[in-house]
């Protein structure tokens, strides 16, 4: 069975991890490693920066 793609960049996940402040575990674990809740937190967070990128887009 074939796994998608996930929609964030490794670049964004780990920018909004460093954010976050787990990282850490990031580097130390995977992305295995991360609890549920940081897991949550991160996809809020993305929602929120599309969100404010869309906004900002209408204001131009």
């Amino acid at each position: 069975m074939a796994r998608n793609r996930g929609v964030m960049s490794d670049e964004l996940k780990e920018e909004i991890a460093k954010e976050l402040g787990f990282y850490d575990t990031v580097q130390k674990e995977g992305w295995g490693g991360i609890k549920a809740r940081d897991a949550g937190n991160m996809v809020k967070r993305a929602i929120e920066m599309a969100e404010d990128q869309v906004r900002n887009q209408g204001r131009k």
